[in-house]
Order: C-alpha cells, then sequence, then structure tokens
C-alpha cells in the first residue's frame, strides 16, 4: 500500500515539474520570439496548463500528436494552432500568427533538449 502511495506522489510530483518546466520555456520562447509574450511566470504556469490540455483534447478527438518535431509538419502545424488559440483563453498571452510558428519552433527546439518528463520513467 505505501508503494502505490509512493508512486502517486512521484507522478504529482513529476506533473508539476513538467508544468513548472514547461512554463519557464514558454518564458524564453517570450524572449526570444517576436510577436510571442506571456506577461510574467504565473501567466505562463497557467499557458503550460491550457497548452497541455488543448493537446490533450486535441489528441483525444483527433488522434492527433502536437509535438512540434514528433509528428512531422502536422504535429508543427498542431502546436502553433494550440500556441495561437491560448492567447483566447488566458489573459496575458498575446500571440501573431506568425509569433506563433516561431514560438512553435523554438519550444520545440528547447523541448527537444530539455527533458520534460524526468521523473516519467520512475516506476
Amino acid at each position: 500500500m505505501g508503494e502505490n502511495r509512493e508512486r502517486k506522489n512521484v507522478g504529482i510530483f513529476s506533473i508539476i515539474i513538467k508544468f513548472l518546466v514547461n512554463a519557464v520555456i514558454l518564458v524564453i520562447a517570450s524572449f526570444l520570439v517576436p510577436g510571442f509574450r506571456v506577461a510574467g511566470f504565473g501567466t505562463a504556469i497557467l499557458a503550460a496548463i491550457v497548452i497541455s490540455a488543448l493537446d490533450y483534447l486535441i489528441g483525444l478527438v483527433f488522434k492527433l500528436d502536437a509535438s512540434p518535431f514528433g509528428r512531422g509538419i502536422v504535429g508543427f502545424l498542431i502546436a502553433a494552432i494550440i500556441i495561437y488559440l491560448t492567447q483566447f483563453i488566458v489573459a496575458g498571452v498575446s500571440v501573431t500568427a506568425w509569433g506563433a510558428i516561431l514560438a512553435a519552433l523554438v519550444i520545440g527546439i528547447i523541448d527537444a533538449i530539455v527533458p520534460t518528463d524526468v521523473f516519467s520513467q520512475v516506476s
């Protein structure tokens, strides 16, 4: 029973770490990408949650993964659309169409370098 509770704690901890790392990636991208702005770290955390939720919903409905480099041009375009749509859900996020495309590229590159699933291998 203690092992099951420990797995749950690691699972929750890994989700929190993933959102924090993704928020940092969004903040970095907002500094690098013209046309993509995130107002602050709190906004970036909320945007990371919304982006993850939209990715999950699109994955359920269309059976597509919005990974900029994992699924080729389709995944890249879906990632850009998700980033663009996030500005309508999260106050403090401002994105132009070109900004969304460039942000998807930068976020994809940073995501390939920075491991966001640090604790997902723990079982």
